[in-house]
């Protein structure tokens, strides 16, 4: 028995006792034990059920919290709404419920046909009619909840479009997206980049290779943390946010995050990048902006501090749509997708084992590394092909602009561009491109003396 009573240790020992030392003495008897003393100083790990109450603890409350929104009975309600006969004609989606209706044995390139439960979908996607507002709740739980934490339209469209279906879906979302008040308070623009577009290797397997880089000068949270350390796996897309104090030795954590964990466990190759060059860095400074774009507004909806809606934020990022992968990096990490409030009874429990399962990643890899060459391959065009140069046989330019075609203004988030067509006089022809007005009007001052043609608005 350790004691942090210093004299207490001699109890046993002592000749002439009182009658409460006596009282204990009776009790300990019946115990083979031996008293020490154990100083309070190194009793660093006291025990906390012998301790007094002296503050008011901070109780623990279980919350009940509701994932789903019980999606499919309202889908249900809102199709038998719309079927009704004084609502089929107005409601009816290019003809194709009259035509069910008529014959509904009769095969058709597009038609609605009802599941096990009844709801009417079109090749597996329910059916969203206008009733109930089931348009606007998937909308809303799709961009503004705190499981989706307000992606861009593309994005969302590719999110929802698995799962459901109405006529003009893809532009009433984007509308949505563009009325969305927090979106144009943190969305920025984006320039597309100067000169040749030279890429990296594309990895061979999942978090074979990653970027790594650090969200500073944020504010201080309650744990002290003002930083965010960002990895992301480069084959499929998934990305950890960590927070930490910018304080913390980086040169050490690095080192050791690098060679423990990931060179001894999955044998990563660290290559170190130049700083402002895109070429390496970029997917990192892409999820970076994309990782404030979503801080900012998880707190201005939800308000508190950032690293609260950190582990949230992480799970939208991961479980939404990537351009390059054609796919959410859980899906290609995983094989599929995590359950969210729009896709609760979609996701299923897995059912592959077994060497299934690793043929069917083995597989997923193969389609993600052919989506992203393809990606790299269009992105490589749009940039090089700007920048394609004709000499002649003295290293002399012989493509000079000849007139101003036409006008027009390309209108942006929060600014305007003016914008001109060019014929140029060129060894195979005559060409037209589009360029900026004003760097062009100081380079090539003598195409503005003439009157130009009127200007148009152009989005």
């Amino acid at each position: 028995m350790f004691i942090d009573h210093k004299s207490l240790q001699h109890i046993l020992d002592q000749k002439e006792l009182n009658m409460r030392q006596r009282r204990w003495l009776e009790l300990l008897s019946d115990y083979d034990c031996e008293i020490r003393y154990h100083p309070r100083k190194a009793d660093v790990v006291a025990d906390a059920l012998s301790r007094k109450e002296r503050i008011k603890p901070l109780w623990v409350h279980a919350l009940v919290m509701s994932i789903g929104i019980d999606l499919p009975k309202k889908i249900l309600e809102a199709q038998t709404e719309a079927r009704k006969p004084e609502n089929l004609k107005s409601k009816d989606v290019g003809g194709m419920l009259i035509e069910n209706l008529k014959d509904p044995e009769k095969p058709r390139k597009e038609k609605l046909e009802p599941r096990a439960d009844g709801t009417l979908c079109l090749n597996n996607k329910s059916w969203l009619p206008c009733y109930g507002e089931l348009r606007t709740l998937i909308m809303h739980e799709s961009h503004k909840s705190k499981y989706s934490v307000h992606p861009g339209s593309d994005k969302m469209y590719q999110n929802i479009k698995l799962l459901y279906w109405w006529p003009n879906m893809k532009a009433n979302i984007a509308t949505y997206v563009s009325k969305c008040l927090t979106c144009l308070k943190v969305k920025a623009e984006h320039q597309k980049p100067s000169g040749l577009l030279v890429q990296p290797e594309i990895p061979q397997w999942k978090w074979d290779n990653i970027t790594m880089d650090f969200v500073t000068k944020l504010p201080k949270a309650q744990s002290e943390n003002d930083t965010i350390w960002v990895v992301v796996d480069r084959l499929t897309k998934s990305a950890h946010f960590l927070p930490m104090k910018e304080t913390d030795p980086m040169d050490k954590l690095a080192r050791l995050y690098l060679k423990e964990a990931f060179q001894k466990a999955m044998g990563t190759r660290l290559d170190m990048s130049m700083a402002y060059h895109p070429e390496t860095d970029g997917q990192s400074e892409r999820t970076i902006q994309t990782l404030e774009d979503m801080l900012r507004s998880c707190v201005i909806n939800f308000g508190n501090g950032w690293e609260r809606h950190l582990p949230l934020v992480e799970f939208s990022y991961n479980n939404s749509y990537h351009a390059s992968t054609k796919a959410a990096p859980f899906e290609a990490l995983y094989g599929r997708k995590c359950r969210s409030p729009i896709c609760w009874a979609e996701v299923g429990d897995a059912q592959l084992t077994g060497p299934e399962l690793i043929h069917e990643t083995t597989e997923k890899i193969v389609q993600i590394k052919q989506r992203i060459q393809a990606a790299r391959d269009r992105q490589k065009s749009y940039v090089d092909i700007r920048y394609e140069v004709h000499i002649d046989d003295k290293l002399r330019f012989v493509e000079e602009p000849v007139e101003v075609m036409d006008r027009e203004v390309k209108r942006l988030k929060q600014s305007l561009i003016p914008i001109i067509k060019v014929r140029w006089n060129s060894r195979r022809g005559p060409e037209f491109t589009w360029e900026r007005a004003v760097p062009s009007r100081k380079k090539y001052p003598q195409l503005f003396t003439a009157n130009a043609p009127s200007t148009n608005a152009a989005s």
